[in-house]
């Protein structure tokens, strides 16, 4: 008998390689799609985007130090905070970012594509202007 621990299982699905920006984009609307139908319509024209990392400007910006600490990012103004004549503004946007998702699907053990969900849906309710007990229990609703 080894005194080592025992190592964690593989994560389901994982075929040894790191899934692309491709497969985590399919995730991510996988995930879009559970929305509860009564959100969906004010989520027209969000528009969902896999980058590998923020970069140096986003990361200052929110002064977060490291990339690996932010998994995804809502840029848009909320919906609690907008005006009836305010327009032309560029479409709201959610950014997963792949490499930290990869890292804490790693680190976690949690399957993949529920994380991709949960990271989108706290975006997604940065929109809606949630707090994070209203994000919660969005993801319970989804």
């Amino acid at each position: 008998m080894s005194d080592k621990p025992a190592l964690s299982p593989v994560p389901t699905g994982w075929t040894g390689t790191a899934p692309d920006a491709d497969a985590l984009f399919a995730m991510a609307e996988a995930a879009f799609e559970t929305m509860p139908a009564v959100f969906k319509p004010h989520l027209k024209g969000v528009v969902i985007a896999i980058e590998e990392f923020a970069d140096d400007e986003v990361l200052k910006s929110l002064d977060i130090e490291h990339p690996y600490d932010l998994t995804g990012l809502y840029e848009g103004r909320p919906l609690t905070e907008r005006s009836i004549d305010a327009s032309g503004g560029m479409p709201d946007r959610v950014t997963l970012y792949r490499v930290p998702i990869l890292v804490e699907w790693i680190e976690t053990g949690e399957k993949l594509d529920r994380l991709v969900r949960h990271v989108l849906i706290h975006e997604i309710g940065h929109h809606f202007g949630f707090s994070d007990d209203d994000m919660h229990a969005l993801e319970d609703m989804a």
